[in-house]
């Protein structure tokens, strides 16, 4: 099945509606890893029906009132992988907290403790038998953007929802669930330590 991909410029267009979603797959990209020093280039989202909405924002003011509106609705689930790096840079940049977010590297961690490999690409492979490429991980997001670079970026939310449902289902079943919402209420703290420059484990001896 072909990705329905959708590339904006500087914010999500007013006529796609998101806010009756139940929930909305998220990821980010940027000039480099340091909050700090690098930039927030792009936000991309699906709704988990094999689209794709890539948003390439305005790095002059960053404003993206459509899309900033839709981070802060409550009622729709954000489902991230690494929620810990894309809400840092989103709070720097677009200055908001987002709400309601789940994170599958965190669930994957606690549900896939017989495995060491909790990266995006090894999730795909095991729980939809599929091998995507992170060719395109270190590539320039912030000029023109190319197919390739496109459809990078397309991978990296269009199967975030199917994952969330497995790692869930082995959560619950091992009875980790609990334990992982315990985990994910700590997030907003985390990114704010992130942002304050307190990035070691500050529970570790």
């Amino acid at each position: 099945m072909q990705t329905n991909i959708k590339l904006h410029k500087d914010d999500l267009p007013v006529e796609i509606r998101l806010d009756d979603k139940k929930s909305i797959a998220i990821d980010s990209e940027f000039s480099g890893l340091k909050v700090g020093r690098d930039k927030l280039y792009l936000v991309q989202i699906s709704t988990g029906n094999n689209d794709a909405h890539i948003i390439q924002l305005n790095r002059e003011n960053y404003e993206a009132p459509n899309l900033k509106k839709i981070l802060l609705n409550k009622n729709v689930e954000k489902i991230f992988h690494y929620a810990r790096a894309d809400m840092a840079f989103i709070k720097k940049y677009l200055n908001v907290d987002v709400e309601n977010v789940q994170c599958t590297k965190i669930m994957s961690k606690l549900a896939r403790s017989y495995s060491d490999k909790h990266g995006l690409k090894d999730l795909v492979k095991e729980f939809l038998g599929i091998e995507i490429s992170k060719q395109f991980q270190s590539s320039d997001f912030g000029g023109e953007l190319n197919d390739k670079q496109l459809k990078y970026c397309a991978n990296d939310v269009i199967h975030l929802h199917k994952i969330y449902s497995s790692l869930k289902e082995i959560l619950v079943r091992e009875n980790r669930y609990d334990l992982y919402i315990k985990a994910i209420s700590c997030i907003y703290t985390r990114v704010d330590l992130d942002l304050a420059l307190f990035t070691e484990d500050i529970w570790s001896h």
